[in-house]
């Protein structure tokens, strides 16, 4: 018998694992009709979810935490039992900042660029016209590395510089208009904004922090509750797309599936670059590779880490003025559930680490780390300024910030 599940979507490539997993017929293999709804902003997307529209959804991380913790709204619990993707957002600003802080035909170095536009905020302060950045969404992964970069450069979010919400599909245009002097959005939106001379990508995210957690799948927990044996071979599924997906020899048909108009309705040469790493960073130059600028599979890459929901709920704290709390941040972490995850790949050969929260930022080279099933080797995941976010501590990593 078949199961449907209906799933909300942005435009954007790192919706690609269910999109695919339908496409490749690996949903179908475990019993799924998935349907695929295609939305313009989170807000929508979440809406879509709380109401019951939708059973789960592609959605910014930060997102599904704040709506358990009742952030902006009446609290209502959502579980994290798969990571869609690390990484896969750029900073694209309009070309005369790009002369001030970037260097033409490659991507910047983040601290060498902070310091730069860190001068040229004080300067646009000064003249009465501050500089404004564009993200996607409040409770966004985009929202919080940028002011995470901004912060380590000296550059006080708020108070510098202005932060105002664009959802994707609105970025490019943003930009090119000038209502915003910069942007932090998923592809294709940078490179739209490229294409239109709107804007120079000047940094990936994953500069900012190598591992950087960024969309995942989001579910009602009580429809997780009841619908488990479906949503454990939505796992497979997306695995089995996830492997198809970094295969080169995949890239030309995934680029096609996924410029169609019902999903990303775009440039499928566009789309091909960010799934092959490669960005162009300026009108009329050559693509520029950047490895793992997008990372959806090795590494245990979807694996639900509470420690990853713990830093968000972190920059949550920090950024909104909040009192951490030793409950909230439980809270937060339950809202990952690794335990889907294992349940769903136990006895598949899938590599499936033995913890379920890491020390983030903590390794520089290939680390070995304990496997309850498969082997697992971590790279770099450090955050670009050297800091380490330890779970165990969250008021002490909240107290070193500047």
């Amino acid at each position: 018998m078949t199961s449907e599940l209906t799933i909300g979507f942005l435009p954007l490539v790192d919706a690609c694992l269910p999109i695919l997993a339908r496409e490749h017929g690996f949903a179908e293999e475990e019993g799924i009709s998935l349907r695929m709804v295609k939305d313009v902003s989170w807000a929508t997307v979440l809406d879509r979810l709380l109401y019951g529209h939708s059973d789960a959804a592609h959605l910014v991380a930060p997102l599904a935490i704040a709506t358990t913790l009742g952030r902006g709204r009446p609290a209502q619990s959502l579980s994290v039992p798969f990571v869609l993707g690390l990484n896969g957002n750029a900073v694209t600003v309009r070309p005369e900042i790009a002369d001030v802080i970037g260097v033409s035909g490659k991507l910047t170095d983040p601290s060498e660029a902070g310091a730069k536009l860190a001068l040229l905020a004080r300067e646009r302060k000064f003249a009465g016209k501050p500089l404004r950045f564009g993200v996607v969404h409040r409770h966004s992964s985009h929202n919080y590395m940028l002011r995470y970069w901004l912060a380590s450069c000296g550059i006080v979010p708020d108070r510098d510089v202005e932060m105002e919400t664009v959802p994707p599909p609105f970025c490019a245009d943003a930009l090119e208009s000038g209502d915003v002097d910069a942007i932090c959005v998923g592809e294709p939106w940078n490179s739209v904004a490229v294409e239109k001379g709107a804007g120079r990508i000047v940094l990936a995210t994953a500069q900012i922090w190598r591992r950087g957690v960024e969309k995942v799948l989001a579910m009602r927990e009580p429809v997780l509750e009841q619908r488990r044996s479906t949503v454990e071979g939505l796992i497979r599924a997306m695995r089995k797309a996830g492997k198809h997906f970094i295969d080169p020899e995949n890239w030309d048909v995934n680029a096609q599936i996924l410029s169609r108009s019902e999903y990303l309705d775009g440039d499928a040469k566009l789309i091909r670059h960010a799934i092959s790493d490669r960005l162009l960073l300026e009108a009329g130059g050559e693509p520029v590779e950047y490895p793992d600028f997008m990372f959806q599979y090795r590494e245990a890459a979807n694996f639900p880490w509470v420690s990853q929901a713990q830093w968000l709920y972190s920059q949550m704290v920090r950024w909104e003025a909040l009192e951490y709390s030793i409950e909230d941040a439980a809270k937060a972490g339950r809202v990952f559930r690794p335990d889907v995850y294992r349940s769903a790949l136990s006895g598949t050969g899938d590599p499936l680490p033995s913890a379920n929260s890491k020390v983030e930022g903590s390794l520089t080279q290939p680390t070995a780390v304990g496997a309850q099933q498969g082997d697992i080797t971590l790279s770099n995941n450090r955050f670009f300024d050297g800091r380490v976010f330890d779970p165990a501590d969250i008021p002490g990593y909240l107290a070193s910030l500047p």
